[in-house]
């Protein structure tokens, strides 16, 4: 499996000319064009590094480490900006960068960069993505959006997929209300907020047939989906 690597600008032209020469260089890439919507695709699959354009509209390239940080601590960001003073190369390492690139650069610094941070870490693009996950007596297919207990099947739409999806990545913990806003429609406000309560209430009755399981409301926080032993 080829290296994946999310690339997130939104200069449509530099975002295309990195894309194809990362892909000419033997790489996966997708490319997003805001903040908000390369933490989506974040949530959506599983990359093995980031490269964020900081100034971006929606959400910025350090916010938008900050929250990919809360769910990864350990995949590389590569940030690329035209600001240069120390104090924005300070913020970018405090947000969560591995590296930091100054616009405009050379591809070959570029290129150099992303092949040193992959080797650093010793990326194994081999790794598949975890696609089905075991929640108590149920088995969820990610790719198929489907949930099947011995006495229950649902195909799930696609929005109650991702919910259920992060819910997974963090079985047993808890995870925020803005992550799973943010990773699922993009944005968090009080009305995605109320649909994200219909869809919560829609997954427990569709885990009901199995009494150890809950999705706890942790109040002023998020959410919990637990496994009792």
């Amino acid at each position: 499996m080829k290296t994946k690597i999310l690339l997130v600008e939104d200069d449509a032209s530099l975002g295309f000319i990195i894309s194809d020469q990362l892909k000419s260089d033997g790489y996966s890439v997708t490319l997003c064009t805001d903040g908000a919507e390369g933490f989506q695709r974040f949530n959506e699959d599983t990359f093995h590094m980031c490269i964020f354009d900081v100034m971006m509209p929606k959400k910025d390239g350090f916010s938008l480490a900050k929250d990919i940080r809360k769910i990864d601590s350990n995949i590389p960001i590569l940030f690329l900006s035209a600001k240069s003073n120390d104090e924005d190369k300070v913020e970018g390492f405090k947000s969560g960068g591995d590296d930091y690139l100054t616009k405009p650069f050379n591809v070959e610094e570029l290129q150099l960069r992303v092949a040193a941070m992959l080797r650093r870490i010793n990326i194994q693009p081999e790794a598949k993505d975890e696609t089905v996950f075991q929640i108590g007596e149920y088995a969820f297919d990610t790719v198929n959006f489907n949930l099947k207990h011995p006495n229950f099947e649902k195909n799930l739409t696609k929005k109650e997929a991702q919910i259920l999806k992060i819910l997974c990545k963090f079985m047993n913990q808890v995870v925020a209300r803005e992550i799973v806003l943010n990773g699922v429609w993009g944005q968090d406000d009080y009305f995605v907020g109320r649909s994200l309560d219909v869809f919560i209430t829609k997954l427990r009755k569709y885990l009901k047939e199995d009494d150890r399981i809950q999705i706890a409301n942790i109040h002023g926080i998020g959410f919990k989906l637990e496994i009792q032993d």
